[in-house]
């Protein structure tokens, strides 16, 4: 890799340490590539992205940044998975991890304070915005409808007293 590149992709990672919710630090003990591929389809169908670190240059971006706590876990064969919200990118590796022995969860950081697995496995059981959504506009309609089936009952109830 030339120098240029080198310096395009530090750039490109500092911006994701900067930017990410949540950084989750992975070790990936000889997975394959189509196991690789399928981690990264989920992962961005979780609405994360999955990315495979060179660890020098991953600790060159990280200095500096809010994710600066994670770089002594840039040890062996690392890869990131990194999300604008808390729960999207710990979902999609903790499934992995589970599928899969060859592959670990070893550490992350979220809004810049460092987390460890245990607090990652709880971001993953939590359900997603979009699920968060759906439950909230259908507590919101029952209590409508069952305000629409009084007012209407009270009116038949006046009707028939008329």
């Amino acid at each position: 890799m030339k120098r240029e590149e080198k310096q395009q992709l530090i750039s490109d990672m500092k911006e994701i340490f900067n930017k990410a919710a949540l950084v989750v630090v992975t070790h990936n003990n000889g997975i394959t590539m189509a196991e690789t591929t399928t981690l990264r389809n989920n992962v961005l169908n979780d609405g994360a992205n999955y990315r495979v670190t060179k660890n020098r240059l991953t600790k060159l971006a990280l200095a500096g940044t809010p994710c600066e706590s994670i770089i002594d876990l840039m040890t062996g064969p690392t890869a990131i998975a990194y999300s604008d919200d808390a729960i999207s990118a710990a979902r999609a590796v903790v499934k992995m991890a589970k599928d899969n022995d060859r592959f670990e969860v070893i550490g992350g950081v979220m809004n810049g304070q460092r987390i460890d697995v245990k607090t990652i496995n709880e971001l993953a059981a939590l359900p997603s915005l979009d699920e968060l959504r759906g439950k909230l506009i259908g507590l919101l309609q029952a209590p409508a409808g069952q305000l629409a089936r009084v007012t209407k009952a009270y009116s038949e109830k006046e009707q028939a007293a008329a």
